[in-house]
């Protein structure tokens, strides 16, 4: 350093984010950009366009509140509703479904049972021990009778009159017109059970029935209450015999969350979204084609004025 002479100085740094009025002069290029593309927005066809996407994006919110209150809805009717005996004919019909609506309906029919259509079914637990349903086939009167070839004039549901701890100890159903009423459940589903007797099932399955019985079978079961006959309790609630009734309460009405409903409804509010994402893009596209053009224009000005100073 020369005598007298004072420190240099460090020089102000010469890129233009070193400087106090960086961040200012950010906001003034974000801010004239936002309202230039804000005056593309106001033309005429984009305020209809802006208008066109919010309607679509409202239905699309309708739809998502929609699959939202369907994922809290229950699918099994209320105590108030399958507590009350229903006539069986008018629940449900052969050859049909049973729907969650009507799952633990309590139901009644008249009719007699087939003696030669009984099956044991296996691996039933009542208070705790583990035992067997008798289950017999139920003809049910004025039943419609289905078309097609494997249909047969006969239509019937398969009733589990009791349980009982021993296969041996299974009887004969009582004859005679009956009247029967029971909480009607679904269909339980075919097991394949290896090594069982030829009177025995692994599961009370409709289908599996059919084909055993050779007869047209409801798509649903029947777990006995009362068996009527003459005015008089036949069945097993009656204490006759060792059949023990079978304990059967009605449809769980716990709230249970359909996670794929939630799902959906997560989708429709993502799609009403990218509808208003939609319209503000195609706005912000065109203003930058009309900065393209005008952008073309000066530059053809310019390339003129210099081939002119050339020449």
């Amino acid at each position: 350093m020369v005598p007298g002479s004072t420190a240099a100085q460090p020089a102000a740094a010469e890129h233009p984010a070193a400087g106090p009025g960086w961040g200012h002069s950010l906001f003034y290029t974000v801010t004239k950009y936002r309202c230039s593309v804000l005056k593309t927005a106001l033309k005429p066809k984009w305020i209809a366009a802006l208008v066109f996407a919010l309607i679509v994006a409202a239905v699309f919110v309708l739809l998502s509140q929609w699959q939202f209150s369907r994922s809290m809805e229950k699918d099994v009717a209320p105590p108030t509703v399958t507590e009350k005996v229903q006539p069986l004919l008018s629940t449900l019909q052969p050859g049909q479904p049973l729907m969650g609506s009507a799952e633990g309906q309590l139901v009644t029919a008249t009719g007699h049972f087939d003696a030669s259509k009984q099956v044991i079914v296996t691996a039933r637990v009542q208070d705790g021990a583990t035992g067997f349903w008798v289950v017999t086939a139920f003809v049910v009167d004025g039943a419609p009778k289905l078309k097609g070839i494997a249909a047969t004039d006969e239509i019937v549901i398969p009733v589990a009159r009791g349980w009982i701890s021993d296969p041996a100890k299974a009887t004969a159903p009582p004859t005679g017109t009956i009247t029967v009423e029971g909480r009607l459940l679904n269909s339980e589903g075919p097991v394949l059970s290896k090594g069982l007797p030829a009177d025995q099932v692994g599961a009370l399955s409709s289908a599996e029935l059919t084909n055993r019985w050779k007869t047209t079978t409801y798509a649903a079961f029947v777990v006995s209450h009362d068996e009527m006959a003459n005015g008089s309790n036949v069945g097993a609630v009656a204490g006759r015999g060792d059949l023990v009734p079978i304990t059967v309460t009605a449809t769980d009405q716990n709230g249970k969350i359909n996670w794929l409903n939630i799902f959906y409804s997560i989708e429709w509010v993502v799609f009403a979204g990218f509808a208003v994402f939609l319209w503000w893009r195609l706005v912000a596209d065109e203003y930058r084609r009309e900065q393209d053009e005008l952008f073309d224009v000066d530059r053809g000005e310019s390339d003129d004025a210099v081939q002119d100073q050339i020449s």
